[in-house]
């Protein structure tokens, strides 16, 4: 098979850049002559994020959609005809076989222009409410996957999100020690991680900060990550209570955690699943309820806890959570569930689906 030429759409937010650039790795581990070039705008993380994973970056206009499909959609207004003429130019220069989005402010337009292309069209929806780019793709492929099932879009199948090879390959009981001495814990007794994304939660950061004391006398340990925006004092004691803005390898904090209290984006539930993490869920209560739907396989397998944000207190930590995390068989079962609501490596199945679908695609055109 000559090289396989596939161009990714999943712009603008990290969110939708990750799980693009994780399938991209994983593309190149399953064909590593394949020529990948992604699709980005100026507006988001693209110019930041992609170059720094190593792909060439096309940039084109973005196209802030709205949430519902629409007539003026599909009839391509200004802005959107605009950019779906830049995407065809980048699918044209580069000989495109395949366009793989994931949603986005590029993806739409990628759609479009490979759909007057004839090129085939995959999609991965990481989210438990589909955007409305992917759900306009639905209409124009078969060829669509999602992170869990139960996801509305048609002829979907269920595979999980691409990861990075650093989680999906994670060793946390050989990493533990390690781990836990690079963030200046103690090698022993319950570490709880908190975070509240890359931009960090007050309502996360207020509550476990609140429960600090309840916690030392309690035993566990904290590693506290405050996203680079917020300012969480702790007074110094023991056993630690770690603040740090941020953590750039979130493997490390994965290997030297027993529990997380976090937010349930898409990325990160897949994640916790992937490692075996049990976890507090806090879903970010806007968005339609997504976060939520996000966090429910893995609660309803008995892998996490859900809590409201308005519910997330320093009381809640004190009465719900910190039983939780002085009882090592309590832990135990729900590490073992949450992993169970994991899945196979998600970046190495659809990158088979893609290689598929281009050698059909070669097919169909001899």
């Amino acid at each position: 098979m000559t090289a396989p030429r596939v161009v990714v759409a999943g712009g603008h937010s990290a969110g939708h850049i990750e799980p693009t650039m994780n399938f991209a790795d994983a593309l190149r581990r399953v064909e590593p002559t394949a020529e990948i070039t992604a699709l980005g705008t100026v507006r988001g993380l693209d110019t930041t994020l992609v170059p720094a994973r190593g792909y060439p970056l096309a940039l084109i206009p973005p196209v802030p959609l709205p949430r519902g499909l629409s007539r003026a959609l599909l009839q391509m207004p200004g802005e959107l005809r605009d950019s779906v003429l830049a995407a065809g130019a980048v699918l044209d220069r580069v000989r495109a076989e395949v366009v793989v989005g994931f949603g986005g402010y590029v993806a739409a337009p990628a759609y479009l222009a490979a759909r007057r292309r004839g090129l085939p069209i995959v999609v991965h929806e990481a989210n438990a409410l589909p955007g409305v780019a992917n759900r306009l793709a639905a209409r124009l492929t078969r060829r669509v996957f999602t992170a869990a099932p139960g996801v509305r879009l048609p002829n979907a199948t269920a595979i999980g999100i691409p990861l990075r090879r650093a989680i999906t390959g994670l060793d946390r009981a050989a990493l533990r020690t390690a781990a836990r001495q690079r963030f200046g814990l103690r090698t022993d007794g319950p570490v709880l991680v908190v975070t509240g994304g890359s931009q960090g939660a007050g309502t996360i950061n207020a509550a476990v900060s609140g429960a600090a004391a309840a916690l030392r006398a309690a035993g566990v340990q904290v590693l506290h990550i405050t996203g680079p925006r917020h300012v969480v004092e702790v007074p110094d004691g023991d056993p630690p209570y770690v603040v740090v803005p941020y953590v750039d390898e979130m493997q490390y904090a994965y290997a030297a955690a027993d529990f997380v209290v976090c937010r349930s984006g898409a990325m990160t539930c897949a994640e916790l699943a992937a490692v075996g993490l049990p976890a507090a869920f806090v879903p970010l209560p806007l968005r339609g309820g997504e976060q939520r739907l996000n966090a429910e396989p893995i609660v309803a397998a008995g892998g996490a806890l859900l809590v409201d944000d308005a519910d997330l207190s320093p009381a809640w930590v004190e009465t719900t959570l910190i039983p939780v995390l002085t009882g090592p068989g309590r832990i135990a079962g729900m590490s073992s569930r949450a992993s169970a609501a994991g899945g196979p490596d998600a970046g190495a199945v659809l990158a088979r689906h893609v290689l598929t679908v281009i050698a059909e695609h070669r097919a169909r055109r001899r």
